[in-house]
């Protein structure tokens, strides 16, 4: 059992490292031209991963850190869809389309809030721009249970989408009405049952803990009733409650919202729970069977992680598509502007709507690979480090390592010659262990308002 007192005190803001450099150093000093030299320059080699955002909504969920667009007219919907055949037409122009393509994927917002037959307008453009995909190309949607029918899930599965997830959050009802997001067990089991009948190879579910009135108890009820569709995988987020990023977030009486103690006693529990029921941890907050992609990954230690979570399609440029969406090079990301009319007005232009970014430097691609590999395996090979970059790792952390030293003493990591590991304990921490290798934490240091808090 957990020595929840003692974890309590590395409750602070810090970053989930979907990406570093974060989203934080994201600027406009990487300029339209810088980023379109990247794209022209992409090794042709290379595979691509492919993200489109469908950034549209009916209502707010209040937990929800999405870049969204809330709306119920079609015609908003329809000149989406115009736009994004004419961004693809623009970036088509800088990028070898004869690449081969092991991974795409929709998110939101709500992708299947567009019709089946608008959902495949937009997949056969994307086809007829990319036609290499890849046989075991991983495919994939993220999924309200609320806005899907047979005819989407059909259709997706026609066109070769074969993963699917699904956001739960929690099945309490008294839960779901703060979050504003009520969603009857009934209405999940259907989605699920249409995802196996149409051949979705994996399915996943999203829960979240840390909402409003959540308690270990109820959040066990929600564990039980989510195991009872027997998903191939299970995402279980810390809840980022943001309210000076996100508006919708104000809406949360923070009153109701677990304490750290309690969150850690759900986490612990939701681990044992899982792990007793044939699932094993993957990476910060996933779990997968053993048989699942993900967990031959780790024990390879060829997990990757990426703006679209947790992968196994690693060595990929990925190429973002839509409002607000992120793509990432060797050493760039660029973001796509959130606001529509900025958007729409760079296409206008004959541009593609890159609005920010960040170019990686040598220090920056060094610390990358270190906390990208404990954000997803856990662990480092040092000596393989040491030979990638041409650099002795404790000579080049040496002023970072002794921030490292209290969690060695508490047994949260081991370090020796040949690696640096995180215990079992360790991983519920892993986004604190990763801080220490951060070069931009001291610039943030003391401001509340930056990240959600990493317990």
């Amino acid at each position: 059992m957990l020595d929840f007192a003692k974890f309590i005190k590395y409750s602070k803001p810090g970053p989930r490292y979907t990406s570093y450099p974060t989203a934080l150093e994201f600027k406009a000093a990487f300029t339209y031209d810088a980023y379109i030299n990247k794209l022209d320059a992409q090794d042709s080699t290379r595979p691509l991963s492919l993200y489109f955002h469908l950034p549209f909504c009916r209502n707010a969920c209040y937990f929800c850190g999405c870049n969204v667009v809330f709306t119920s007219k079609e015609d908003k919907m329809l000149r989406y869809i115009e736009y994004l055949k004419r961004e693809l037409e623009i970036l088509t122009k800088h990028i070898d389309t004869s690449r081969e393509v092991i991974q795409m994927h929709f998110g939101g917002g709500t992708p299947t809030f567009f019709s089946a037959e608008q959902l495949e307008e937009i997949i056969v453009t994307i086809k007829s721009h990319f036609k290499n995909f890849r046989a075991d190309a991983e495919v994939s949607c993220e999924i309200d249970p609320r806005h899907i029918d047979e005819a989407q899930m059909k259709m997706m599965s026609e066109q070769g989408f074969n993963r699917v997830s699904f956001g739960i959050q929690d099945f309490n009802e008294k839960v779901q009405v703060a979050i504003h997001r009520v969603q009857p067990y009934a209405v999940t089991k259907y989605s699920m049952d249409l995802a196996r009948k149409y051949n979705m190879v994996s399915v996943n579910v999203d829960l979240i803990y840390g909402l409003p009135y959540q308690s270990l108890e109820t959040f066990k009820e929600t564990l039980k009733l989510s195991l009872t569709l027997n998903p191939d995988r299970f995402a279980v987020f810390n809840y980022a409650h943001v309210p000076w990023l996100k508006k919708t977030m104000r809406k949360i009486d923070e009153t109701t919202l677990p304490l750290p103690d309690e969150k850690l006693q759900i986490m612990q529990y939701t681990i044992d729970f899982l792990t007793e029921n044939g699932y094993r941890m993957i990476g910060m907050d996933h779990f997968a069977k053993p048989e699942d992609d993900l967990f031959k990954a780790i024990e390879k230690g060829e997990l990757h992680r990426n703006f679209q979570g947790y992968t196994t399609k690693g060595g990929a440029d990925l190429v973002g598509v839509g409002l607000t969406s992120i793509g990432e090079g060797l050493d760039y990301y660029a973001q796509n502007f959130k606001d529509m009319n900025a958007y729409e007005a760079a296409i206008d232009a004959g541009k593609l709507p890159f609005e920010r970014g960040v170019m990686l430097n040598e220090d920056d691609m060094i610390r990358q690979h270190v906390i990208m590999e404990l954000m997803s395996n856990f662990k480092m090979d040092i000596q393989r480090f040491n030979a990638d970059f041409d650099v002795d790792f404790n000579t080049y952390f040496a002023d970072d390592l002794p921030a490292l030293q209290p969690f060695i003493d508490e047994e949260l990591v081991t370090v020796d010659s040949q690696h640096i590991a995180c215990s079992e304990t360790g991983t519920l921490l892993i986004r604190n262990i990763a801080m220490v290798f951060d070069a931009y934490m001291n610039k943030h240091t003391g401001s509340k308002k930056t990240f959600s808090k990493t317990v």
